[in-house]
């Protein structure tokens, strides 16, 4: 797809063909818009330009209510600009009158996402309030449209181990190809998980750490507790400790336990960044 194909007008004739029917491959913006509308006008200068960014994961359709008021009647625009989006078939968002840049940017990226990522999206806001229910039910139900999506079966493993359901999620992550992406997430958050059962808890680990501060083993299972409870940068600051103690203790346990943190956190993380450059700073 060229340039050119991203943006383009319609009329009451071609709505039917190059907005309805063309919404079942991907999103359509419709601009309302007239040329003696200053507002309208900068709307669409915005719009063709962030659009074309996309590369034709998205694109706009053009009403020019000054030749075709038809489309504007039936959709009941009453000012310019005014916008509808249009996705599989139906009308999804609309937006009246003059909108900021970074509220059109938002709609593009919000529109462009993929199914994992607006999946991740929500997932995140129930695991930050702690909602595992109503997550798995989110996760049950995508994997129910899409069965053969393993991305949404990596997020139902993660998602089990956080909720403690450890052999539902040993089931779930068996299943899922080794080369799936993120698969080493949801598996590094599992063994942690596995471990931490077997461990005193972080309360008695703190005090016998403190009584016995050279002793490693201790440092290293206080980390592990503390990284299953999701207290990440305590967790990493022990397991730095080790790294910068002992090289040699368990086969280098301070760095590859690091390395499962950040596996868990994600590259996103700015705890992630942060801990991977000190960890490189320290070992170069």
């Amino acid at each position: 797809m060229n340039d050119q194909n991203f943006v383009f007008a319609v009329t009451s004739q071609t709505f039917q063909a190059q907005v309805i029917d063309r919404s079942q491959q991907l999103p359509v913006i419709v601009l309302f818009w007239a040329e003696q509308a200053a507002p309208a006008a900068e709307a669409r200068s915005t719009l063709e330009r962030l659009v074309g960014q996309y590369q034709g994961k998205v694109v706009l359709a053009l009403v020019d209510v000054a030749e075709d008021q038809g489309l504007a009647q039936q959709l009941r625009v009453t000012g310019l600009p005014s916008i509808r989006v249009v996705k599989d078939g139906q009308l999804v968002e609309q937006l009246e009158g003059p909108q900021a840049e970074a509220t059109l940017t938002a709609l593009l990226h919000k529109l462009t996402q993929s199914s994992g990522d607006l999946l991740r999206d929500q997932l995140a806001e129930l695991l930050a309030a702690e909602d595992f229910s109503r997550a798995l039910e989110i996760l049950q139900q995508a994997i129910k449209e899409e069965p053969q999506n393993q991305t949404f079966r990596v997020e139902l493993a993660d998602v089990l181990v956080q909720q403690g359901e450890l052999i539902d999620a040993r089931q779930v992550l068996a299943a899922i190809p080794e080369e799936t992406p993120d698969r080493q997430r949801p598996e590094y958050r599992l063994a942690i998980a596995e471990e931490a059962a077997e461990l005193p808890d972080a309360k008695t680990l703190a005090l016998a750490c403190e009584a016995e501060p050279d002793n490693l083993e201790l440092c290293y299972q206080l980390a592990i507790v503390l990284a299953n409870a999701r207290e990440f940068q305590t967790a990493l600051d022990h397991a730095m400790s080790i790294l910068q103690r002992d090289r040699e203790f368990m086969d280098d346990v301070g760095r590859t336990t690091m390395i499962r943190i950040f596996a868990i956190l994600g590259k996103g993380s700015e705890l992630t960044g942060q801990y991977r450059r000190r960890m490189f700073n320290f070992m170069h």
